[in-house]
């Protein structure tokens, strides 16, 4: 964990898939970085979509283990780093959102 879904306007995702595409393995060291965990628990997603005009062009939506060191500003210091990485691949505003998720009940079949 964790798990990032990336979502683009098809048209930046036009525009700048080599710039997005670069950015991955970036932004998975970040993740590794500021959420402390291997790299083989991250999964990352970019996908294509079509949006109402007055919302960001580019949206991150992760989940995350909750532990006692991630807390709510722990997180949004991270988000913040994230947020800086795509939107520099992307050329645009970047909205972020986090969901922690409970290790007593998260399941994962990998």
């Amino acid at each position: 964990m964790p798990n990032v879904k990336i979502y683009v306007d098809h048209g930046v995702l036009a525009a700048r898939a080599t710039e997005i595409q670069a950015m991955l393995p970036a932004l998975r060291t970040a993740l590794c970085r500021e959420l402390s965990v291997d790299i083989s628990a991250c999964q990352l997603a970019v996908i294509g979509v079509t949006g109402l005009p007055d919302q960001p062009l580019a949206n991150v939506e992760y989940q995350y283990l909750l532990t006692p060191q991630r807390t709510r500003d722990r997180i949004t210091a991270a988000s913040t780093v994230f947020r800086q990485i795509v939107a520099a691949a992307t050329g645009t505003h970047t909205a972020v959102r986090a969901d922690a998720l409970d290790p007593a009940t998260y399941v994962a079949l990998k």
